[in-house]
């Protein structure tokens, strides 16, 4: 059985800002961040957004968080 994963409403701005302001990725915002690369219905804003903050850690420019 596979869980169905849901993205809450403005998550994705909550956890762009949250990266920007601490310079790291959480647990939470991990998670977060997979339910949105799953969710088929994101709009073109939360789609950049969140590229934007994979190429921010890619470039090492965020931080995750270790557990």
């Amino acid at each position: 059985m596979i869980a169905k994963l849901q993205l809450i409403p403005g998550a994705i701005s909550e956890i762009l800002v949250s990266a920007t302001e601490t310079g790291m990725l959480t647990l939470a915002d991990r998670y977060g961040l997979m339910a949105a690369i799953l969710d088929e219905s994101l709009d073109e804003e939360e789609q950049r957004a969140v590229n934007r903050i994979v190429r921010s850690v890619l470039r090492g420019r965020l931080r995750i968080q270790k557990a």
